[in-house]
């Protein structure tokens, strides 16, 4: 009797055996990746809220606008619980691919197109952009990937998501 006690109090206490961490490297490199991706979406689909394009298309904008910054909050929430850091160095994750980021220099070419060539430019960064972000997702759930549920659903949930997207953008009319 005296042994359960003992192993009951333990566990009471949080004494007993440290619990394995439910992230690895994989997780925290995603998340690290994943934030300034999606940073840059918002700040691409921002441009379009004050252009002439077609309403479908300024709704899917404010509507991936919403989604990718729910995902940076949770992000970041994740990412502090783990005592991780949300940012590091750009060559950090050079041997995993490097950052998936669209050019400095085309999203500075959209900012300043004519809006007679917005849309189609914005197509055509915003599509690329939605594909990077496919890319990092599919390297989270990859064998050498992530450990951590939140992490892989969130993966998996951007697949989906920017695939879909990316149909939309294919088949938008100019």
């Amino acid at each position: 009797m005296r042994v359960v006690l003992a192993v009951v109090a333990l566990l009471l206490t949080g004494c007993a055996t440290p619990a394995t961490p439910q992230y690895n490297a994989a997780d925290v490199m995603f998340l690290q990746m994943l934030i300034p991706q999606n940073r840059q979406g918002i700040e691409i689909v921002r441009l379009a809220a004050a252009r002439p394009v077609p309403p479908g298309l300024k709704e899917l904008a404010a509507a991936i606008e919403v989604t990718q910054q729910t995902e940076i909050d949770d992000m970041r929430r994740w990412l502090r619980d783990w005592n991780q850091p949300e940012t590091v160095a750009p060559q950090a994750h050079a041997g995993h691919g490097g950052m998936k980021l669209t050019s400095p220099d085309l999203v500075g070419a959209l900012r300043t197109a004519a809006d007679g060539e917005f849309t189609r430019r914005f197509l055509d960064v915003l599509t690329g952009q939605q594909q990077g972000a496919v890319e990092l997702a599919r390297t989270e759930n990859g064998p050498n990937g992530g450990i951590n549920a939140q992490a892989r659903d969130l993966a998996r949930r951007v697949i989906e998501s920017r695939t879909a997207e990316v149909k939309q953008l294919l088949n938008t009319k100019t």
